[in-house]
């Protein structure tokens, strides 16, 4: 019996310390876990809430807002529309439309970023502060191609937040968001860093961050915080085909947002470099054309007449690969590079050229504002000997004249098991040059062509609708 107490006295001490193992665990664990509570307590007076409102045609409005109207597009401006049109539509009326968004103090004497998107073409912006005073804003300035704005309004001793190094945030890191989605104030989201230096179709100036903190409308331009409380991002697209999150977010770097603020402030417009290139992707095919080891850096499709780049020497088919020592890894990786350069600055570029790497020191010039005839000419049948597959026909001089090209043949039929069609050649197309050798003519297609090298893949020069460029053609063996 005595022995038996003893093995109960041991069994339930083991449980007692298994239990009080597993105790110590979770709470290390939860210990682990970052907690938001205080960041919240100190941030959210600091972030605002934003409304703007503007004149559009009610017509416009039938595929707008969260009131269960499809709206197509991908990448999302998230800002909640709340006067969706009336059923029947508005006969061409002119309706108010209000738009609520986010966005953070950064000056004791009312400066207020936010996203261009928030308050474009407002007749009349609000922003709400975490008091409930409600001031009207002033527009300093907002900058479309990274879409950030700059709010004044007039007030003094007004809450600030910290802003941090968005330089070193790495993928994994918690992150946090505060703004107003659907109208709420000061709703909390948190989660972590997933990607950096990501392009969207929209905004090649930006490298965004992404994460997958819950981002809904009208969380647009609210701050993103990393742990230390400091503001990282601008929250300012999501990844949606609902309208709402599905677990891709994006944040435009703080430090990208405060150089284009402090522009603005100081310019009322922002100035971004400039070299005066068209470019393009450079694919395997076209990587082994031009003599480079992987698919990587900006190829030169077209160069602007007058541009920095035509003025120092560069030339169609260079392959960009470096920016001041910075590996340029894609083709929209150089917008960028270029584009936080500032205007009349050199930069040291380092390109292919002729399978030589070379390095061309070019200034950098300023981002300008945005502000056919036909002849009879004759016919080259497809011929065996050129081994493309393609009916082309020379350019007169008028026509060159107006396409803005000095040589080049016009494609005019693509046989769909040729060469040229594997390449990508379409009717219409120009071919301006083949394995970096001008063509003028047919009968100098056929001599190029007749002196490539089968299973080979080399650059061809096209001119398309206006835009210059390069496709990589390979050759079959005869």
């Amino acid at each position: 019996m005595e022995r038996m107490t003893r093995h109960l006295s041991l069994l339930l001490l083991l449980l007692m310390t298994a239990f009080a193992w597993q105790s110590a665990l979770a709470q290390d664990r939860a210990q682990r876990l970052p907690n938001f509570t205080d960041l919240v307590k100190d941030a959210a007076p600091a972030v605002v809430n934003i409304s703007s409102t503007r004149q559009v045609p009610a017509r416009s409005m039938q595929f707008q807002g969260p009131g269960g109207q499809e709206i197509p597009e991908i990448f999302r401006r998230f800002f909640g529309d709340q006067f969706p049109m009336p059923p029947g539509g508005g006969g061409g009326r002119s309706e108010e439309r209000q738009s609520l968004g986010s966005g953070f103090i950064i000056s004791k004497d009312g400066y207020i970023l936010t996203n261009a998107h928030v308050v474009e073409g407002a007749e009349e912006i609000l922003v709400r502060l975490n008091d409930r005073r409600e001031l009207e804003a002033e527009l300093v300035g907002s900058d479309t191609k990274s879409d950030v704005a700059l709010l004044k309004v007039e007030a003094s001793n007004l809450p600030t937040l910290k802003v941090g190094n968005s330089d070193t945030l790495q993928v994994g890191e918690w992150v946090a968001a505060i703004g107003s989605p659907f109208g709420f104030d000061h709703s909390v989201t948190a989660g972590i860093v997933s990607a950096i230096n990501r392009t969207l179709p929209s905004d090649a100036y930006v490298p965004f961050i992404q994460t997958d903190v819950a981002i809904n409308p009208g969380n647009s331009g609210g701050p993103l915080f990393n742990l230390d409380g400091e503001v990282v991002g601008i929250n300012s697209q999501i990844f949606t085909r609902s309208g709402g999150f599905m677990g891709l977010s994006f944040a435009i770097p703080i430090s990208v947002a405060m150089d284009i603020a402090d522009q603005l402030r100081e310019k009322g417009h922002v100035s971004r470099g400039w070299l005066g290139v068209v470019i393009q992707p450079v694919s395997s095919d076209l990587a082994e054309s031009f003599g480079l080891e992987g698919p990587k850096g900006a190829l030169i499709a077209d160069v602007a007449p007058n541009g920095p780049a035509a003025e120092h020497g560069l030339q169609a088919g260079d392959v960009i690969l470096q920016v001041n020592g910075e590996e340029v890894d894609r083709s929209s990786t150089l917008p960028r590079l270029i584009g936080r350069v500032s205007p009349g600055n050199e930069v040291d570029l380092t390109i292919m050229r002729d399978g030589e790497r070379r390095t061309e020191t070019v200034q950098v010039g300023n981002w300008p504002d945005e502000g056919g005839g036909s002849s009879d000419p004759t016919s080259s049948q497809p011929d065996s000997q050129t081994r493309l597959g393609v009916v082309v026909s020379e350019l007169d001089a008028n026509e060159r004249q107006q396409l803005g090209i000095d040589s080049g043949i016009l494609v005019r039929q693509v046989a769909p098991d040729g060469a040229a069609a594997a390449a990508g050649i379409r009717p219409g197309d120009v071919i301006v040059a083949v394995d970096h050798q001008n063509v003028d003519s047919p009968q100098q297609l056929v001599e190029v062509v007749e002196g490539l090298d089968a299973d080979r893949a080399v650059p061809v020069r096209l001119y398309r609708e206006g835009q210059s460029l390069f496709v990589a053609l390979r050759l079959d063996s005869e």
